[in-house]
């Protein structure tokens, strides 16, 4: 008599037995679902406070993030993080599409500063090379120092010239940084001592 369990491979497993087998995810696949988990913890530990805050996750998720941003000490903080991964692989696939929405929104506001940042030294680099830049300017902002303005340009030039240390370099970009603030554009706050740093070394 045919065992009714069999196949007609003669094997003792059902056909969806082998579906069911089929369609759960790999090893390999869920690994690199738990790394990218853990990546986008350390992401909300490394963010601003406030930033994560308003995030939306459950209450459990964000005060294992805050509690890790506190820790100093390197082991403390090795295991809050991997608490941390822990915690973002309880999260449901619409929790995580809504906390990776919020990161790239981030990445967003950053690529704008960024864009505001390279506007400032494009502008600053003009005005070393460019005399009618200088005119441009001051037209554009007539409450300016001009003669303070000539002096810096000069001595940013004689830097570059000498190979020195940009201080009047460093000192043309925070004021026109400072103008870009006033007129409230955005102006870019972090990073732009990176950039400074990245001048000097051409």
């Amino acid at each position: 008599m045919v065992n009714p369990n069999r196949g007609s491979g003669g094997v003792g497993f059902s056909s969806t037995e082998f579906e069911q087998e089929y369609e759960r995810p790999s090893k390999s696949e869920l690994k690199r679902q738990s790394d990218a988990l853990q990546k986008m913890g350390e992401t909300l530990v490394e963010a601003p406070r406030d930033r994560v805050k308003r995030v939306p996750m459950p209450e459990d998720v964000l005060e294992a993030i805050l509690a890790c941003q506190v820790i100093t000490n390197h082991e403390g903080r090795r295991r809050a993080l991997q608490f941390v991964g822990k915690k973002m692989r309880t999260l449901d696939e619409t929790e995580v599409a809504v906390i990776q929405q919020a990161i790239d929104s981030w990445k967003g506001a950053s690529k704008s500063e960024t864009a505001a940042m390279h506007a400032l030294e494009r502008r600053r680099d003009k005005l070393l090379t460019d005399d009618k830049a200088l005119t441009t300017l001051l037209a554009e902002n007539p409450e300016l120092d001009v003669q303070h303005l000539r002096t810096l340009i000069r001595n940013a030039r004689k830097e570059q010239a000498e190979n020195k240390p940009p201080k009047a370099y460093r000192e043309i970009f925070q004021l026109l940084k400072q103008i870009e603030s006033k007129k409230g554009k955005p102006a870019a706050d972090e990073g732009d001592d990176d950039a400074d740093s990245e001048s000097d070394d051409e």
